[in-house]
């Protein structure tokens, strides 16, 4: 066995069918065993995975492999995030329908996955454009209708007048519809929501529960949500205005700054401005050019700060005499506050910018603590805590303070009868949009009457399916000209009445599924009971882009699911980790062309590195190392790396060259590398193998000090592999393997020289690395359980007991110094007095040779720590 070569090709597809065959990774839902539940985010079927999905799954299935040979039961099944523009996209462009493009996806990329041998529950395989999940969804958005979580209003969208349908923000690149490139329209909808920002505050103060989060997504949702504590302020109108209006309301979170104060703005879509548009060309302009810009935060951010002066003043609050002038401005929504700011240049970047532009006073009213009077601010506005000045009242106050201060002097005054001021907490959370005019999504289950009004569809009715006879000849949403699809008698009154063909954003399909996988096949959307049991996920893994929507809007849908009976927790994760991207080398043929990695031929001389095509010759520049995309050309196909080096070479190598958390770059170095520890590791088993056979009669585990030593690192590496993938500190793990397979390989040089004492040791180290091996290399794991002659799959093995009594260390490795410069070490029991540890360090060679015959002038010994010879 010891000469021949491990051959994945082979032994990675018999496993497979083993596991299949033998049902290993089925999990039962009255198993009795500890639940543990492991999740990776499910993928979008857009044809074939790619090396981030090898990445994510690898981690989630060494955690998996690991918790059930814990004894656990464990729950790690595997789905599809199925509906979505992209197919309905796929389909219009290849004349096919989205439900043909997207099964013929699923079926290539579950065959890809099943190929990396990953320890996944297939029985509760779920897709969320199959009617048996939909169905589910449309009784719980009923249920949630009924509960009060769901709402209809008219809503400003993103229209894109030529594919006649709603974008999302970031659908919208510089004013035009991404696909159609038309300028992107602002409408009045009517659309259906989720009440999400009901429930602002309970999604804010959990998160402080969520203590198995990253803290960086904990940061990203509270900013998010947004909490604000604030005042609502009306500023009077200078009398002679050209409006009906006598005052303004804004909504300001800096109260403090109001001597500070230069101008007010109002957003585009405030009814001021609207009523002011009407008489004023250039401002209904500029309203429509910020139309054209879209609605997203991060957009509004980069855009330059830009206004329109209205004409109009109000009375400054607290200057005497003083006005402020009446802007609109790109970067004020309406959907926060009250839609209207006051500026306060000094202390907000954003009025900075805006009143450099316009030539606005720009006062300081906060300067830090240990600057004087004269403080001023130049192209960065200060925001900062501080102390108050060039502000009558309010002088000396920091900023909390003069917040209380500002907010009761308001208080106590009146505007058209109304207090000036008054306190208001606010979300930036809005409530969640569903409504999307497509046909490839989940049909909202609801009827529109004209003598019943919007009622929702009897559930007996359910599901709601989307017909298979559609038509993408004209733009827009194919249910809405779908010729019978649409009519139906009202299931009230029975006169005519419509479907609604709005379907629902697929961020819903995603938020359950989680739920759903606990009992795929009940006949109601959850088994309460059930899922009670298995949630929340014990481990979730996923990457840090879906940290804000998907994951806020899970924990929403939990808690819905909650309110109306389905689940009885209101957190869906408990764990989450968000793994780091997969990079690769770019590069450039001399046109300037992307080019593939596998037409590329690297070659090293010394530290210089050069490229250059396989099939031409030419040279190729080598580029930045970025995250592997199809427009750059800088993706490695996994089926190559299955086929030529075999799954498990992929896995441990992305499990072993980075932490998880962060971007690991693939090379063929890397993977080379990874694919010759595999082969080292076979090699040893046979070496083990072939040990056993030439000694068969020994004694295990007697007092030789090299058995002694090996099966201390042997435990010590049992105890610390399943402490790091409790951790998720993949990588450690990996470098704690390696460290005992080459403590291993010398043992089994030393077998000869003591092999009834020795052999033991040697296998019981083999039999344990196999088992550690075995969530992260499984296919190599099971064809070394088998050749080692062990019962059973390596699977079902539970995890290797550890000897507490081999974890204890008694004895210290010593470094030795001379003149403060190390030139060696010795290793001695704990404790050992200082006399006997100078006489074993003048003693050595080394120290013989530099003393040369004369006698140190010092000794200095840190018990159990260091010697430092003096000469």
């Amino acid at each position: 066995m010891s000469g021949e070569r491990y051959n994945p090709r082979e032994m990675e597809p018999k496993w497979q069918k083993v596991w299949d065959d033998a049902r290993s990774f089925v999990s039962a839902n009255d198993d009795p065993r500890e639940p543990y539940y492991v999740l990776e985010m499910f993928p979008y079927p857009s044809g074939r995975i790619h090396m981030g999905h090898v990445r994510n799954y690898s981690m989630g299935d060494v955690v998996a492999r690991y918790q059930r040979a814990r004894g656990k039961n464990v729950l790690h099944p595997m789905g599809w995030d199925a509906f979505g523009l992209p197919a309905e996209n796929a389909a219009i462009e290849r004349k096919t329908h989205p439900g043909t493009w997207t099964r013929q996806n699923i079926a290539a990329m579950k065959a890809q996955l099943k190929s990396m041998g990953l320890a996944i529950d297939w029985t509760r395989e779920i897709a969320t454009c199959e009617p048996e999940y939909y169905r589910h969804q449309q009784a719980m958005f009923i249920d949630m209708m009924a509960a009060g979580l769901v709402t209809r209003k008219q809503s400003k969208v993103n229209w894109d007048p030529v594919d006649m349908t709603v974008l999302a923000n970031e659908q919208v690149i510089d004013g035009r519809g991404w696909r159609s490139g038309a300028v992107v329209e602002q409408r009045e909808l009517t659309q259906w929501f989720f009440k999400i920002s009901d429930m602002a505050e309970e999604l804010l103060e959990a998160l402080d529960g969520l203590t198995d989060w990253p803290e960086k997504v904990r940061t990203m949702q509270r900013n998010w949500i947004g909490k604000s504590e604030g005042l609502r302020l009306l500023f009077e109108m200078v009398p002679g205005n050209a409006t009906a209006a006598t005052s303004v309301e804004v909504f300001t979170t800096r109260p403090d700054t109001i001597f500070g104060a230069s101008f007010i703005a109002l957003s585009p879509d405030h009814p001021l401005t609207t009523e002011l548009a009407a008489s004023n060309p250039e401002l209904a302009e500029f309203i429509a050019e910020c139309h054209r810009q879209g609605t997203a935060t991060e957009t509004l951010e980069k855009a330059e700060k830009r206004g329109v002066f209205t004409g109009l003043h109000v009375k400054h609050p607290v200057v005497e005499g003083a006005t402020l002038p009446v802007y609109v401005a790109n970067f004020v929504l309406m959907d926060y506050g009250t839609g209207a700011i006051f500026g306060c240049p000094a202390h907000d970047q954003r009025d900075l910018d805006f009143a450099r532009k316009y030539d606005l006073p720009v006062l300081p009213v906060v300067r830090p603590a240990d600057a004087d009077a004269g403080f001023a601010v130049a192209d960065e506005a200060f925001t900062d805590d501080g102390v108050i000045f060039n502000s009558g009242f309010l002088d000396g106050l920091g900023i909390a303070e003069a917040k209380k201060v500002a907010a009761a002097h308001f208080a106590d005054r009146t505007v058209d009868g109304k207090p000036q001021g008054k306190v208001e907490v606010n979300y930036r959370l809005r409530d969640w949009g569903v409504s999307r005019q497509r046909y490839w999504g989940c049909p909202i289950p609801v009827i529109h009457c004209e003598v019943c009004g919007t009622i929702p569809v009897p559930k007996k009715d359910l599901p709601v399916v989307l017909p298979e006879d559609v038509s993408f000849d004209k733009p827009g949403n194919a249910l809405d000209h779908h010729p019978t699809w649409k009519h139906v008698n009202c299931p009230q009154c029975g006169a005519s009445a419509r479907r609604e063909t709005d379907t629902m954003d697929t961020f819903v399909d995603s938020s359950w599924y989680f739920a759903r996988f606990t009992a795929p096949d009940a006949d109601t959307p959850t088994i309460p009971a059930v899922a009670n049991r298995w949630l929340p996920v014990d481990q979730y893994i996923g990457g840090v882009e879906h940290a804000i929507l998907h994951l806020l809007y899970s924990r929403y849908f939990t808690r819905a699911m909650k309110a109306t009976g389905h689940v009885g927790l209101s957190e869906p994760f408990k764990g989450l980790f968000t793994q780091g991207m997969v990079t690769h080398e770019t590069y450039k043929s001399p046109s300037g062309d992307w080019v593939p990695p596998t037409e590329v031929l690297l070659e090293t001389t010394g530290e210089l590195r050069r490229a250059r095509h396989i099939r031409s010759g030419e040279p190729i520049a080598i580029g930045s190392v970025e995250k592997m995309s199809k427009s750059k050309k800088n993706v490695v196909d996994p089926d190559e790396i299955v086929a030529t080096y075999g799954a498990d070479t992929a896995r441990w190598f992305m499990l072993s060259d980075s932490p998880p958390e962060r971007d690991v770059q693939w090379t063929e170095a890397g993977v080379e590398g990874a694919s010759r520890f595999q082969q080292r590791i076979w090699r040893l088993v046979g070496e083990a193998i072939d040990l056993a056979k030439q000694f068969p009669e020994t004694v295990r585990f007697s007092d030789d000090d090299e058995a002694r030593t090996l099966r201390k690192i042997v435990h010590r590496a049992v105890h610390n592999v399943g402490g790091d993938i409790e951790g998720l500190r993949f990588n450690r793990a990996v470098a704690q393997i390696y460290e005992l397979t080459n403590a291993l390989v010398r043992s089994a040089g030393l077998v000869a020289e003591a092999p009834t004492a020795r052999i033991g040791a040697l296998q019981e180290g083999v039999e344990r690395l196999v088992q550690l091996l075995a969530p992260m290399m499984p296919h190599l794991a099971e064809t070394c359980w088998e050749a080692l002659g062990k019962p059973g799959l390596v699977a079902d093995a539970p995890w290797p007991p550890v000897d507490p009594a081999l974890l204890v260390d008694n004895t210290v490795t010593l470094p030795i110094q001379v003149n403060g410069k190390r030139r060696g070490e010795i290793t001695v029991a704990k404790g050992t007095p200082a006399t006997e540890v100078e006489s074993q360090v003048l003693s050595m060679d080394e120290i013989v040779r530099i003393l040369n015959g004369q006698a140190p002038k010092k000794v200095v010994i840190v018990p159990d720590r260091i010697v430092n010879v003096v000469v």
